[in-house]
């Protein structure tokens, strides 16, 4: 495959995005919540970067499920960082939801349940600090619809929504974050053995060449041509970017009046 279409991390991204922070994080700080993952591990840095370490608070939400075992080195790494932070098991409530609704049973769906529970914590504790909830989802998972609406979505700030997965590897390398987290495979902790290329059917790699095409108004042929994919691969992922616009989008509203929030209001 050429790399030919292989996103580029910017000089300036690093410094964009503590300013970015310093702007919209309000005079507070803000809350994350800290998987043991590069994308957490990154904003939290980040964060502590632009912020100063006693405007961040890292939250670990264990599960019960393979989440568990991230809580020892997220705790190491927010040590390492200088910044709070607090455990809070989310196993209790899952379980208490799961037994409420019986038939809940596909792990899609348990996933979805705990990533909008795990959001739900991260507000409960922000609203009180007078903090901003800061998302550490990536533009990768953004345009591919990669994470649960109103879940792991449904964040104040997205400061790494611009940044490909493979750009998000790069800066962590830049800024000498620990090799135990960038090596690892990226994964939601949902259940045993998940990953997120797993269940893409793709590795990152490949697919950030094709939206990064996308992004460069390239059609599929032309994408397929320039990285030498198949075409069936590059309009499947194509396919999944369109199916999952809505993600990204705030609720349709009826045209009415004038201006409409979603439309045509600017704030």
């Amino acid at each position: 495959m050429s790399d030919e279409l292989a996103p580029r991390l910017p000089a300036h991204a690093e410094n964009t995005i503590r300013r970015f922070l310093r702007a919209e994080a309000g005079g507070t700080g803000v809350v994350l919540g800290l998987s043991g993952g590069i994308d957490s591990a990154l904003g939290a840095r980040l964060a502590r970067d632009a912020l100063g370490a006693d405007r961040v608070l890292a939250v670990a939400l264990p599960d019960g499920g393979p989440s568990e075992r991230a809580v020892a080195p997220a705790e190491a790494y927010a040590r390492s960082l200088g910044i709070e932070f607090a455990v809070l098991p989310l196993a209790p409530i899952v379980a208490a939801l799961r037994a409420a609704m019986p038939t809940l049973s596909d792990p899609v769906d348990v996933g979805n349940m705990t990533a909008r529970i795990r959001m739900t914590v991260l507000y409960a504790l922000a609203r009180p600090r007078g903090r901003r909830v800061l998302g550490t989802s990536n533009k990768s998972e953004l345009l591919l619809g990669y994470f649960t609406k109103f879940g792991d979505g449904a964040a104040d700030l997205l400061p790494l929504g611009d940044l490909y997965k493979g750009e998000v590897v790069e800066l962590a390398e830049r800024l000498g974050l620990p090799r135990a987290i960038i090596d690892q495979p990226p994964t939601a902790g949902f259940w045993e053995g998940q990953t997120d290329e797993g269940e893409l059917g793709r590795p990152y790699r490949t697919i950030d060449r094709v939206l990064h095409g996308f992004e460069e108004l390239l059609t599929e042929a032309e994408i397929a041509e320039r990285t030498g994919l198949d075409l069936a691969t590059v309009v499947e992922i194509a396919r999944r970017v369109r199916a999952h616009r809505h993600k990204r989008r705030l609720p349709p509203i009826p045209k009415l009046a004038d201006r409409t929030v979603g439309l045509d209001w600017r704030d």
